[in-house]
C-alpha cells in the first residue's frame, strides 16, 4: 500500500512538472525544465541517502513543483524583492504538494513533514530539512552553477559559493568537493572556501 501510494505521489508530481512550458535540452532530448530539475533532485537524494523515506522522496521531487507559475518579475527588483519571491515560493510549493498528497490519502504527519522540508523550516537543526537543502545545493553546483557563472563576475560567484557552503552540512560539503568542475569554476570554489576558512579562523582565534 505504501509503495503504491508513493508511486502515485511521484507520478502526480512528475505530471505537474511536465507541464512546464520552459524546456531544456539534456542528453539530446528536450525536457520540461522543472521535470528535469525534479529528476536531478531525486538522483542526488539517492546518492546521499540510498534508502530515503517516502517523505524525503516526495519533498525532493516537489522542491520546484510548478515554479514557473510564480514569476520573479512579479516582485520588485533587488534583494528584498528576491527574498519575498523566495518566501512565497516555499509556501506555494508546499501547498501544491499538499493538495496532491491529500488526494492520494497521505496522513497528516507525512504532509506536515513534507511541508517542513519544502519550506526549509529547520536548516542546520532538522535532519530531513538539512538533507533536502544539501541535495538542492548539490544540484545547483553540478548542473546550474556553470550557466549562472557566465553572467556574473568572480566576486559575485565567490559570494554565491560562500552562501551555498554555509547552508550545507559536512556530508553535503564532502559531496560537493567530489564534483568535477571546469578549472575556472574550481578556482572560484577554492577562493570561496579559502575565504570561509579565514572567517572561521578569525572567529575562533
Amino acid at each position: 500500500m505504501s509503495k503504491d501510494r508513493l508511486c502515485k505521489a511521484i507520478a502526480a508530481i512528475d505530471q505537474a512538472n511536465s507541464e512546464d512550458p520552459t524546456k531544456e535540452f539534456w542528453q539530446g532530448k528536450e525536457i520540461p525544465k522543472e521535470l528535469l530539475y525534479s529528476g536531478r533532485m531525486a538522483q542526488w537524494l539517492e546518492k546521499l541517502d540510498p534508502s530515503p523515506t517516502e517523505s524525503r522522496q516526495i519533498a525532493a521531487r516537489a522542491q520546484h513543483i510548478r515554479r514557473w507559475m510564480v514569476s520573479r518579475e512579479d516582485y520588485p527588483a533587488g534583494r528584498e524583492g528576491y527574498l519575498r519571491w523566495r518566501t512565497h515560493l516555499y509556501h506555494f510549493h508546499a501547498d501544491q504538494t499538499e493538495v496532491i498528497l491529500r488526494e492520494i490519502g497521505y496522513d497528516e504527519e507525512t504532509i506536515l513533514l513534507v511541508r517542513k522540508m519544502i519550506g526549509k523550516q529547520g536548516i542546520k537543526r532538522e535532519p530531513d530539512v538539512q538533507l533536502l537543502e544539501d541535495v538542492a545545493c548539490l544540484v545547483f553546483l553540478e548542473y546550474y552553477f556553470p550557466d549562472f557563472a557566465k553572467n556574473h563576475d568572480e566576486g559575485k560567484l565567490v559570494d554565491i559559493v560562500c552562501k551555498t557552503w554555509k547552508k550545507m552540512s559536512e556530508a553535503g560539503r564532502c559531496a560537493a568537493l567530489s564534483l568535477t568542475m571546469p578549472p575556472e569554476l574550481a578556482g572560484v570554489v577554492a577562493k570561496a572556501l579559502n575565504l570561509e576558512e579565514k572567517k572561521f579562523d578569525g572567529k575562533t582565534a
